[in-house]
């Protein structure tokens, strides 16, 4: 079997975002099938069940898988093998605990789970229907933990390809299961939309079962990989479990909070919209097209941020254990420039590609079209307060995690049912109006965050401002020319029509956008002139210097 290979952070990065933009392509892509054989009704239950999933999930796994990976980190800097060995066992003991609480909170509390959701709202989906399907997926939580902190334990020891590859063998089972599942279910079996749907969410709890197999063999056939030192170190497993505990307890308030945004989103639209007149029915659709459907378009986006989120917690806790601050600085602006360089001009043009990009994926739809437009933009203010908070996370400052969170959640709850009737009055789209203060939250969050590490830390983001900057021309050169084109060129949208369009204007907006920012000097500034030489010479666009 092939050694595993360790890997510095531009490689991990960039390795982890292409196969996680594979990852995030097919989670977007299988979407088309599935919303076919699902429904709209389907597809409703489908975002209820699934957003209550991630909330448990993180609750049960995103903290101690990263503070696993930030623990080991931090003992393989001191030369700690032991501890380090200790600190994963101690890691899948309390995680195990964890993930059968979730289950059995979320299995037996489905039906409360449920009344929350829709509250006494009638006319749409039933709470039985609601219970079934979070109850389904509810055994996926018994899996997927023990899967992440077993990422963690890779991630520390800066193995991050491994874990990428997993994540894409997770994706691909899962997504074979929800279609094969769902379409035998409803279409062969015909057993119902309900059923269909719970069956489809099993699919993760398979594809984490293939996954963690996966990383399992890896490790085993890797063991000298993955030092283990018979020199007992000097600190105790109570201690070991307290640090465990300290780092965790902040990311999983994060990841609580990212969760929380969009379930109180999915909350508060159904109530908002149906006080300006939106019958119960349309206030589900809308709240399904702003909590799920537009975003798994969007998630090529964050891709990206996720990459990040997993790179840079080894190399920056390593930095910091050695008070090397300037390095810590660097990558913390290296780290949000690598991710704006990539995630502005997929936004931008997905956002003037709305409509073409929602035809293709779900059909011709005004309202998705919209949706799609305005979350697009919310998903870079989401990298950016997702990297920013990895960085603090890595950085121990535990407090203004929880200070700009929170800030950010409550201004965003504050803002949703406000806005609806602002908007729904001056005359826009009252089911954009959550996606705007999502928005307004993440900014303030990010406000908060940069001007603490600025004022105490005394950081400087003059490399990303100049990074800006220089994306400005970039940017503008990718809008004149699919704007001229659409204002020229009109066609109904289809299928077809969407995907010729799209490949048309994205070939066009890529190409523009990387001839421009490698000429004045944007990608080599954030990525590096060696790494992108190298890339060129592979393709015979540049000839290797002697």
């Amino acid at each position: 079997m092939r050694k595993l290979k360790k890997n510095t952070f531009i490689q991990g990065t960039l390795v982890t975002s292409a196969i996680l933009i594979i990852i995030k392509i097919l989670g977007a892509l299988y979407v088309i099938p599935f919303y076919k054989i699902i429904g709209t009704n389907g597809g409703t239950l489908y975002s209820y069940a699934y957003n209550i999933y991630n909330l448990f999930l993180n609750i049960s796994t995103a903290g101690i898988p990263i503070a696993i990976s930030m623990i080991i980190s931090e003992y393989l800097t001191l030369n700690m093998c032991d501890a380090k060995e200790r600190a994963y066992k101690i890691g899948k003991k309390m995680i195990g605990v964890l993930s059968i609480v979730s289950f059995l909170v979320v299995f037996f509390g489905a039906d409360v789970i449920a009344k929350f959701i829709i509250s006494d709202i009638s006319g749409g989906n039933s709470i039985h229907d609601i219970a079934t399907v979070i109850r389904a997926v509810s055994f996926c939580l018994i899996i997927i933990p023990f899967l992440s902190v077993l990422r963690g334990y890779m991630q520390g020891h800066k193995f991050i390809t491994p874990t990428s590859y997993s994540q894409l063998i997770e994706q691909i089972v899962r997504i074979v299961v929800v279609l094969l599942g769902s379409y035998v279910v409803i279409k062969v079996l015909d057993k119902g939309i309900t059923n269909g749907v719970s069956i489809a969410l099993l699919g993760a709890f398979f594809g984490g079962l293939f996954a963690y197999l996966y990383l399992l063999i890896k490790v085993k056939k890797n063991k000298e990989e993955f030092p283990i030192s018979k020199k007992k170190d000097a600190v105790s497993n109570s201690v070991i479990a307290k640090k465990i505990l300290k780092y965790c307890i902040p990311l999983i308030m994060i990841s609580i909070v990212d969760n929380l945004y969009t379930i109180v989103d999915v909350k508060l639209i159904i109530k908002g919209l149906h006080m300006v007149g939106y019958t119960a029915m349309e206030s589900e659709m809308m709240s399904s097209l702003v909590s799920t459907w537009a975003p798994k378009i969007c998630t090529v986006i964050i891709a990206i941020a996720i990459s990040l989120t997993t790179n840079i917690i080894p190399h920056v806790t390593s930095s910091f254990i050695k008070k090397d601050m300037n390095e810590v600085n660097r990558r913390f602006n290296q780290a949000i420039s690598t991710m704006l360089i990539i995630t502005i001009p997929m936004a931008l043009m997905l956002l003037m590609l709305s409509n073409e990009s929602y035809t293709l994926f779900y059909g011709a739809s005004e309202f998705g079209s919209t949706v799609l437009k305005v979350s697009a933009i919310s998903h870079i203010f989401f990298g950016v307060w997702s990297v920013i908070n990895t960085c603090l996370q890595s950085m121990r400052k535990f407090k203004i995690v929880y200070i700009n969170s929170i800030s950010g959640l409550v201004a965003n709850a504050i803002l949703d049912i406000p806005l609806i009737l602002l908007f729904d009055k001056v005359g826009l789209p009252a089911y954009t109006a959550t996606v705007v203060s999502t928005v307004i939250g993440y900014t303030i969050s990010i406000a908060i965050a940069l001007i603490y590490l600025k004022k105490e830390m005394k950081f400087t983001y003059r490399p990303t401002i100049n990074l800006l900057k220089k994306l400005l021309l970039p940017c503008i050169c990718i809008i004149i020319p699919i704007t001229i084109s659409k204002v020229f060129i009109t066609f109904e949208y289809t299928r077809l029509t969407s995907f010729i369009s799209l490949g048309i204007h994205g070939m066009i907006g890529v190409i523009i956008y990387l001839v421009i920012s490698y000429k004045n000097g944007a990608i080599n500034d954030t990525i590096g002139n060696s790494f992108i030489d190298n890339i060129l010479i592979k393709l015979h666009l540049k000839t290797k210097k002697n």
